[in-house]
């Protein structure tokens, strides 16, 4: 049985670039000493645009251009990139196909026990991609780690929280 730990758009960004809040900036200790101390695989997401994001649905719901392939705000924050081990999963909406398809192939190599979330934003992408993840593997534990998550909004964060745990995702802080 294995546990994995997804880093969810821990990019420059949502940091302190374009999307960036107060929020995000504060948790950012504590992402790193989940990657450090997680006994697991550790697998990162990297929200990702091309140069006509005004023109797609997301952009024409969300007009602030971010997470531009190849731009610094695109970038996983410094201290995060380097303890990076596997390649990044790239997503161009906010849960990932992919994601779900090598969650998939982990399962059948090895059960997965839990998966834990952490990252950003809580109430667009950790919500997306746990809700996925449960779709998948609905046997695995899912955890989202509160303390390691920050929203668009403090109020939405916690939004986000109660409805995934509606889910039977365990919330931690």
């Amino acid at each position: 049985m294995q546990n994995l730990l997804i880093v969810v758009d821990m990019q420059n960004d949502f940091i302190d670039g374009a999307l960036g809040t107060k929020e995000a900036q504060q948790i950012i200790p504590n992402v790193i000493q989940k990657v450090k101390n997680f006994q697991g695989k550790v697998l990162f997401t990297r929200d990702t645009h091309g140069k006509h994001y005004m023109d797609t649905q997301e952009g024409k719901n969300l007009p602030v251009p971010h997470c531009i392939k190849g731009t610094k705000g695109w970038e996983i924050h410094p201290q995060l990139e380097a303890l990076r081990t596997e390649k990044a999963i790239d997503k161009v909406t906010f849960g990932s196909s992919e994601l779900a398809s090598i969650l998939t192939k982990l399962n059948e190599e090895d059960p997965v026990n839990s998966i834990t979330f952490v990252g950003l934003c809580t109430d667009i992408c950790v919500i997306s991609n746990a809700i996925l993840a449960k779709a998948f593997l609905p046997e695995a534990t899912l955890i989202v780690d509160a303390s390691c998550c920050a929203g668009v909004t403090p109020e939405s964060h916690q939004t986000a929280l109660q409805a995934m745990k509606a889910c039977q995702i365990q919330i931690v802080e």
